[in-house]
């Protein structure tokens, strides 16, 4: 009777970790998927804050996901043009100044884009936060007024990608990702991501502006703030290739 009940007890145990990890991979795809859609047409405005000085970019962004994505530089006039491409997982940069194209290898999916604290990974998505980590629910907080669930990814053994952790605070109500902390494979942490100024665009409720902030470099940070953004967005894939890399506008 009693290793019946101590069986028992075990497969409820195991049961609700299942359920605790499945329903944090949920959550993290319901906030995943509300600022993304299978094709997307976004205008956001970049600015690089670092003690000394400041520089703002605008630019246009179309995506297919979770395969596709082209962003174009449009403002200013000396960065006009820039183009970065993704297929699949393959980079690529268009320098209009010395007219080439750079594929960006995986070792450099860390490296800054256009001296931001964003990284080329970031803005082009190449890793999934859905796919390849496994979540899980490691409390709750507050984040600017919103009950937030805190979960922790971690990288699955097979996965590429470039982050020893992250944790992310996800609101209970319309899983806004409000936060993101973002840590080496040595378990420092290296910066932190800070979602604000929720409003409705493109007919969701979203985050429109996003402070990426370094841990360790005072008094610098870049902010991305959407002017619009449209879903559901019909796009071919013929558009993202490296000839239109040039041509587009």
């Amino acid at each position: 009777m009693k290793s019946t009940l101590k069986l028992f007890l075990l497969f409820l145990l195991f049961g609700q970790m299942h359920l605790f990890a499945r329903d944090a991979k949920e959550i993290v795809r319901k906030a995943n998927d509300l600022i993304r859609s299978k094709g997307s047409y976004s205008k956001i405005t970049m600015e690089v804050i670092k003690p000394d000085w400041a520089r703002k970019m605008e630019m246009k962004v179309w995506a297919l996901e979770p395969d596709y994505s082209l962003l174009l530089i449009t403002k200013p006039a000396k960065n006009k043009g820039y183009v970065t491409l993704k297929r699949k997982k393959e980079v690529w940069n268009w320098i209009p100044s010395v007219r080439r194209v750079i594929k960006i290898p995986p070792s450099m999916m860390l490296q800054s884009w256009m001296g931001s604290d964003f990284t080329n990974d970031d803005l082009v998505r190449q890793s999934s936060i859905v796919d390849d980590y496994t979540h899980k629910i490691i409390g709750s907080e507050i984040i600017d007024g919103y009950d937030c669930y805190k979960i922790q990814l971690t990288p699955k053994p097979d996965a590429g990608v470039v982050w020893g952790k992250i944790l992310a605070w996800i609101s209970k109500k319309g899983y806004l990702q409000l936060k993101a902390d973002y840590f080496d494979e040595d378990d420092e942490l290296i910066k932190t991501m800070a979602g604000s100024k929720v409003k409705k665009m493109g007919g969701r409720l979203i985050p429109t502006h996003w402070e990426m902030i370094p841990v360790n470099k005072p008094g610098q940070k870049t902010v991305m703030e959407y002017l619009e953004i449209k879903f559901n967005v019909k796009h071919k894939t013929s558009f993202f290739s490296r000839q239109n890399m040039k041509k587009v506008r």
